[in-house]
């Protein structure tokens, strides 16, 4: 059956920037905000843009995102006619390869877009926290009868230079893109949200598959080369809440938006409602003895000691006597009696034993590689660290390097 619109969702990233938590899943797989997932954002988006046919292209370990997006069901895209589809790399009888950049990507799964005879594609990214109703982009693409439209977002002129940069005429038309300016001509930052002219797009990738020096990418390659064709390419505004939680200082802050007052990020939002695969837990409980002061706590959480400034997720545990500050805590956690964590991410199914502290100052001397971080600790998933253990801010701990902190390292 022929759909007006079908979105393609990038999900294949390997996140590399993410550490430790994206050692084992791909980076939309990773936790979100208390009971999230990073894909839940633009699955949501598309259900509530009644856009109900989208592929969601993996590439790297896609075990647990398969896992976690099962039929759809969650996200109310399990249909007999559409619904969500996973598209991994493949091989056929005449080439097969990993996917070369996010237009080959598209290029390689057309059979599946042409199945459907779509008038436009939708072109998302799958790491990115955001609320967006696609359907009023697609609105503006028609009106304005473009090829393409991009979401842009309006960032700081001095933060410019990180992203890709739609130059615009008085009308909104692109006349010039720019990757990573050193010196950016306007702050119209692309958010990695494009509609297309579906037989127009394909045309262009099939020239672009042909081309050995591309590097089938849609901001290096396909865009630039609409542009030079003088395609009318035009950008649609966006004002609202957006976030590439990429980086760990990123995720870090993008959950730290949801426990302001009013909150940066907003999901107690009844009209577009965030759906997800919530694990089935009992409601939390709060022992007589806890302190809680501006978090959020999520089904399941045991809560015994103090928290302040942070996301607890399903299934977290903080014994007696401990403290938890300004740290978001992954799912199935347990930090125990008399520990102390401050600016921490605690990744899934972390074992944090007794008076232990994480995200103390480093020990005169001390190199610690915080590159990925910043002043962030990152424990990761399935660590277990035992009693007594001091671990400085900005660290990295996985079960394989815990033994610089606990023999000789910082707790010697």
């Amino acid at each position: 059956m022929k759909k007006r619109i079908v979105c393609m969702l990038l999900a294949g990233g390997q996140g590399s920037r993410l550490g430790v938590l994206t050692s084992s899943m791909a980076k939309p797989a990773v936790p979100f905000g208390g009971k999230f997932r990073i894909i839940d954002f633009p699955l949501s988006n598309c259900v509530n843009s009644e856009i109900d046919t989208v592929g969601v292209l993996t590439q790297y370990r896609p075990l647990a995102l398969n896992a976690y997006l099962g039929t759809g069901q969650h996200w109310d895209l399990d249909r007999n006619n559409g619904g969500v589809f996973v598209l991994p790399p493949y091989m056929t009888e005449h080439d097969g390869r990993w996917y070369s950049g996010t237009a080959n990507a598209i290029w390689q799964n057309r059979s599946f877009v042409d199945q459907y005879d779509p008038d436009y594609v939708l072109i998302l990214s799958g790491d990115h926290i955001y609320k967006m109703n696609y359907t009023k982009m697609l609105r503006f693409h028609i009106d304005h009868k473009a090829a393409a439209t991009i979401a842009v977002l309006k960032v700081p002129m001095e933060e410019a230079h990180r992203f890709g940069i739609m130059n615009t005429d008085e009308t909104g038309k692109i006349v010039s893109f720019e990757e990573k300016p050193k010196q950016p001509k306007s702050n119209n930052a692309s958010m990695g949200i494009y509609i297309f002219d579906w037989k127009k797009l394909r045309d262009y990738m099939e020239r672009d598959d042909a081309d050995e020096k591309s590097e089938n990418d849609f901001g290096k390659n396909i865009i630039p080369n609409m542009l030079n064709a003088g395609e009318k390419m035009v950008a649609y505004p966006f004002e609202g809440y957006w976030k590439d939680v990429g980086t760990i200082q990123s995720l870090w802050e993008a959950n730290m938006d949801m426990l302001g007052d009013p909150p940066l990020l907003d999901l107690d939002d009844p009209s577009w409602r965030i759906y997800t695969r919530n694990p089935v837990m009992a409601p939390h409980y709060v022992s007589k003895e806890a302190r809680i002061k501006n978090s959020l706590v999520t089904e399941g959480c045991v809560v015994r000691g103090e928290v302040e400034h942070t996301v607890l997720f399903c299934g977290a545990k903080l014994e007696e006597g401990g403290k938890v500050f300004d740290s978001v805590v992954f799912p199935g956690s347990k930090i125990g009696r008399n520990s102390i964590v401050h600016k921490a991410i605690i990744g899934e199914n972390a074992t944090i034993g007794d008076n232990v502290l994480i995200g103390e100052p480093p020990k005169e001397g001390e190199v610690i590689d915080n590159r990925l971080t910043g002043d962030i600790a990152l424990i990761g998933n399935d660590v277990t660290i035992p009693d007594g253990t001091v671990i400085p801010r900005g660290a990295v701990v996985t079960q394989e390097t815990l033994s610089q902190f606990v023999n000789g390292g910082t707790n010697a």
